[in-house]
């Protein structure tokens, strides 16, 4: 039996299991095309839209605390520059082959991070996310709380899809992210097969790991180009096909694609003719989950540039089982 967050939303009440939508909108670090993500002012705002799921990344603080960021090195996403007592930690590291320079949150202390404030990733596409200056860097068990505050406030079950961040990495550091993120799965009562959470990560191991660690609903992540850190040898396109997503149904309950793993862009950008990805998995006992829709015309195709609802629609109407969103309460109305 598949292990799914929709098992657990259709559990957790008989109201719920009468009415729960298909396929799940999940709030991509939150409603972050409204405010910057990954802050509570984004998750607030995804819930406040209808978002099922609310997603969290991982990464690791200095004294081993699961921080929520897109990356580890922050300096895009917080005011950490314009603080001279921090000025000295700038430098320079190889995240999973790339050379990046910044500041990183595992040579900073939870106490430290707390000082921080988020900023908007992308302010020239989003200028409207600049005004929020005030918001805090959560922890994980701080996205738990407002998710678990906001379902007994509004009365049906609201997830968290927790995405874990270069595990693999994060070990080579002497900070491995697993044995935090399990025991807080513990804590929270997150590690059956009904749990309200959909765990993601891009490598391989960790996912494997955690299916012998926990029941919990697992997503291998994949996109058109490259392939899982962990595993040098391998690509997401040899994953995507029959026999790769075989493999994957070993230890994970479904996978989560960039959409042109399913419909693919022409060269004139364009979208091109669906794939049987979504067919494929479903044959192999898993569920299909995409990302990302975002309502800019850059992340748009020329066909429904002004249409977003339009083009996620194209992807419901091929059978999908999930959907990320930068404006969830976009895909809710498309669904709905």
């Amino acid at each position: 039996m598949i292990r799914f967050i929709l098992a657990a939303l259709l559990l957790a009440s008989p109201v719920a299991a009468q009415t729960m939508p298909h396929p799940l909108v999940i709030a991509h670090r939150g409603a972050s095309g409204e405010r910057p993500e990954h802050t509570a002012a984004a998750y607030e705002r995804a819930i406040e839209q209808g978002a099922d799921l609310v997603e969290p990344d991982l990464v690791m603080s200095k004294d081993g605390q699961l921080v929520v960021r897109h990356e580890n090195e922050i300096g895009g996403t917080t005011n950490v520059a314009d603080h001279p007592e921090f000025a000295l930690r700038r430098t320079t590291k190889i995240i999973d082959g790339v050379c990046t320079r910044g500041w990183f949150t595992e040579d900073f202390t939870i106490a430290e991070l707390r000082t921080l404030r988020a900023r908007e990733r992308l302010p020239a596409l989003r200028p409207g996310n600049t005004a929020w200056t005030d918001e805090t860097i959560l922890t994980f068990q701080e996205v738990i709380d407002i998710a678990r505050a906001a379902s007994a406030r509004t009365g049906r079950v609201i997830g968290v899809a927790p995405e874990l961040k270069h595990p693999s990495y994060f070990e080579k550091a002497g900070l491995p992210m697993e044995p935090a993120f399990v025991e807080a799965l513990r804590a929270n009562d997150l590690t059956s097969a009904d749990s309200a959470i959909m765990i993601q990560c891009f490598e391989i191991d960790c996912l494997r790991s955690l299916n012998q660690q926990t029941d919990a609903p697992l997503l291998q992540l994949m996109s058109p180009s490259g392939g899982p850190a962990d595993h040098p040898e391998m690509t997401y396109a040899a994953m995507a096909t029959p026999e790769g997503l075989a493999e994957i149904a070993t230890y994970a309950d479904a996978i989560g694609v960039e959409t042109a793993l399913i419909i693919p862009r022409t060269p004139a950008g364009a979208p091109g003719v669906p794939t049987t990805l979504v067919e494929d998995a479903h044959s192999a006992d898993l569920k299909v989950v995409v990302w990302t829709f975002r309502a800019e015309d850059i992340f748009v195709p020329t066909d429904y540039r002004g249409d977003l609802p339009g083009w996620i629609r194209r992807f419901y109407d091929l059978g999908v089982d999930a959907v990320f969103s930068d404006f969830p309460g976009v895909a809710v109305q498309a669904r709905d």
